[in-house]
């Protein structure tokens, strides 16, 4: 059991960044006596991502309330299954279905602005002998698409610190949709010009989520942090025993 008795909040950062993207989140999630985590994603794949998350959980103890942004929602929509999992929340994020890639999901909606700013690079994908793209965002347009509300010190550092995503995690399809058993909330970012707010939303009414709604950009966590700390604390509170 975790130190507080409560579920350890997992969170799990999306794509082009790390888990410093929570920095605002986290501190009062632990005033609030909450047991948090923040691991690092690979961005390697969904497949691989999701088991690398998923081996984190099993090895956490006690129940686990399961946090993901963006591309770490269709992360934990995989991970989300493992036994320990009370809750998911998705923030701003991709709710995928059974047998769903996230470019599946996408194609039945108009293409956001980061379409058109996305940079393609050689990078590896199963080694260092295994190339295939990585996928960034330019550096002058990160600040715009991504983190329009955010403080724009910080956002040039996030431009500049940006983790490469591998190509192939958008085109992998989810073998598995855990929101189909575990209870789920979702905040749709409504400014949003990274993930279309109306492909968030679609996922989530797929999925008979309690949905919140936020004028944000893409970062929300750092752009509006009280609004991501509330929620999840609801998913602990509506899951605890």
């Amino acid at each position: 059991m975790s130190r507080t008795g409560r579920p350890t909040v997992v969170l799990v950062h999306g794509a082009f960044a790390d888990a410093s993207g929570f920095a605002r989140v986290i501190p009062e999630l632990i005033a609030r006596g909450l047991d948090v985590m923040a691991p690092a994603v690979p961005n390697r794949g969904l497949l691989g991502d999701s088991a690398h998350i998923a081996l984190i959980i099993r090895a956490t103890d006690g129940p686990v309330v399961l946090v993901g942004h963006s591309y770490g929602g269709a992360v934990i929509t995989v991970a989300g299954t493992e036994d320990n999992v009370r809750a998911l929340v998705y923030l701003a994020g991709y709710a995928l279905d059974e047998r769903e890639s996230i470019g599946d999901l996408q194609r039945g909606f108009p293409a956001s602005d980061l379409a058109g700013v996305l940079v393609y690079t050689p990078g590896p994908i199963d080694g260092a002998t295994t190339q295939g793209p990585d996928v960034t965002v330019e550096i002058d347009s990160f600040r715009s698409v991504f983190a329009a509300d955010v403080d724009p010190r910080l956002a040039a550092v996030l431009a500049v610190s940006q983790r490469p995503l591998a190509a192939q995690a958008l085109a992998e399809k989810a073998p598995t949709a855990a929101w189909k058993t575990k209870p789920s909330w979702g905040l749709v970012a409504t400014a949003d010009r990274a993930v279309n707010p109306e492909v968030q939303r679609y996922g989530y009414q797929r999925a008979g989520m309690n949905i919140v709604e936020a004028a944000s950009s893409h970062l929300v966590m750092l752009a509006h942090p009280e609004i991501v700390i509330e929620l999840i604390e609801e998913a602990v509170r509506a899951t605890a025993y």
